[in-house]
């Protein structure tokens, strides 16, 4: 069942780089949003708070598929490629 998972979720390699590139520009406009919270009125904080738990959602969810592209290729290599025991044939 893990195994599945692992294939399912890293199937696509360039939308979970996608994904994790638009958290990252997210992350980037968050704390850009912060910053200007810091220094001017608080509501610009409150909105980047907002904004940052959005990015932090995709750049896990698009790193979570490159690792699991990286994991299920790792896992194609271990397996056995000839699955009958007979090694007397």
């Amino acid at each position: 069942m893990l195994k599945k998972w692992v294939f399912r979720l890293g199937s696509d390699p360039k939308l979970s780089l996608k994904r994790f590139l638009r958290g990252l520009a997210l992350f980037v406009l968050a704390v850009i949003f912060i910053a200007i919270g810091y220094y001017g009125p608080a509501l610009f904080q409150l909105i980047g708070l907002v904004i940052l738990a959005v990015a932090l959602f995709f750049a896990g969810w698009g790193y979570l598929g490159i690792f699991a592209n990286r994991f299920a290729q790792v896992l194609e290599r271990s397996s056995p490629k000839n699955h009958d025991p007979d090694l007397w044939k």
